[in-house]
C-alpha cells in the first residue's frame, strides 16, 4: 500500500483498496455507477455509497435520507486524491442531512486506506442515469427531474463485464472494451507484445468478427488497454471472447523469457501510442 505525506504525489492513490481497478475506472472512464463501502469502527462503522459523480461537481453528499455518497470525478486533483477524498468522507459523515461537500485539498487527515474497511467489498453497479443522487422517498420536482433526465443524456452507454474482472464495455459512437490493469506496467506492455507479435492480442468474436488492440493509457497510476470493437458489438457479445482472451493474457504475464526481435517491435508500438490521463 502507497504511503504519502502531504507534499508526496501518489503514483497509485487507490492501491490497497478492494477492487482498486474499479475505483480507477469510477474515477477515468466510468460516467455512472455506484460501489459498496464502509468506514472502520474508528469512524464509526458507516455505510458509504462511492459514485462516479455527484451534481455540481460536490465530493461528497450526506443525503436528506442519511446515506452517505463519495464522488471520485470532480475538479480537484491534488498529489493525493486517496486523502482529500478521506476528507471529504469524514466532512459528510460528520455534516447535518441535506449537506453537500466541496472537493478541497486535506493535507493532514487519514487516507481512504485507513479509513475504509478493507473487509468490505467493493460491489460495483454501473447504471444508465443518475438516480442514485437522490433520495427515492424524497418529493420530487419538476427541477430535479429536468435536471436528472439532462444528465442521463450525454452519459455514454457502459457494461462492466462479468467474465473478466475491472472490464467495461462502451458506445461512444464506436464501440471499445476498457480493461484497467493492476499489474506492474512493464509486465503488461511486454505481455500485450508477446500477444500482438503472434497476432492474438485481438479479441475474437463469435460471428468471425474481431476487435483489434489500440494501445493503452496510464490512470491513477494503472495500465487501462483498450480494444476497438467492430461497429454495433453489444457487451454480450465480448463476454467470452474477453475470458479467451484473459487467459491468453494471464499466460503471456508468465513468461519471463527477454522479448524476441518481433515481440520488442511490437513492444515499441505499443509504448509510442500510450497516453496519461492523470
Amino acid at each position: 500500500m502507497s504511503k504519502s505525506t502531504a507534499n508526496d504525489f501518489v503514483l497509485r492513490p487507490f492501491e490497497g483498496l478492494p477492487g482498486e481497478p474499479d475505483w480507477v475506472a469510477f474515477r477515468e472512464i466510468v460516467p455512472a455507477a455506484t460501489g459498496t463501502a464502509r468506514t472502520t469502527k474508528k469512524f464509526g462503522a458507516k455505510d458509504v455509497v462511492v459514485v462516479t459523480m455527484l451534481p455540481g461537481g460536490y465530493a461528497a453528499m450526506h443525503r436528506p435520507d442519511g446515506t452517505i455518497l463519495l464522488a471520485l470525478q470532480g475538479a480537484l486533483s491534488s498529489t493525493d486524491p486517496s486523502r482529500d477524498l478521506a476528507g471529504a468522507l469524514l466532512e459528510a459523515i460528520d455534516a447535518e442531512p441535506g449537506t453537500a461537500i466541496v472537493a478541497k485539498p486535506a493535507p493532514d487527515g487519514p487516507r481512504l486506506q485507513e479509513v475504509l474497511d478493507a473487509k468490505v467489498a467493493f460491489d460495483v453497479t454501473v447504471h444508465d442515469d443518475y438516480e442514485f443522487w437522490v433520495d427515492a422517498t424524497a418529493e420530487r420536482t419538476a427541477e430535479i427531474d429536468a435536471s436528472l433526465a439532462e444528465a442521463a443524456e450525454s452519459t455514454i452507454p457502459t457494461v462492466r463485464l462479468a467474465s473478466v474482472e475491472h472490464a467495461y464495455w462502451c458506445d461512444m459512437g464506436k464501440q471499445f472494451l476498457r480493461w484497467a490493469r493492476t499489474e506492474d506496467e512493464d509486465d503488461v506492455v511486454a505481455a500485450l507484445a508477446r500477444l500482438h507479435a503472434r497476432r492474438e492480442s485481438a479479441l475474437q468474436l463469435a460471428d468471425g468478427g474481431e476487435a483489434r488492440f489500440l494501445g493503452m493509457f496510464r490512470a491513477a497510476g494503472l495500465v487501462v488497454p483498450v480494444w476497438e470493437l467492430p461497429a454495433g458489438t453489444e457487451a454480450a457479445d465480448v463476454e467470452k471472447p474477453a475470458a479467451e482472451l484473459g487467459k491468453r493474457l494471464d499466460a503471456a504475464l508468465t513468461v519471463t523469457e527477454p522479448l524476441d526481435a518481433n515481440e520488442r517491435r511490437a513492444k515499441a508500438g505499443i509504448v509510442s501510442r500510450q497516453v496519461t490521463l492523470r
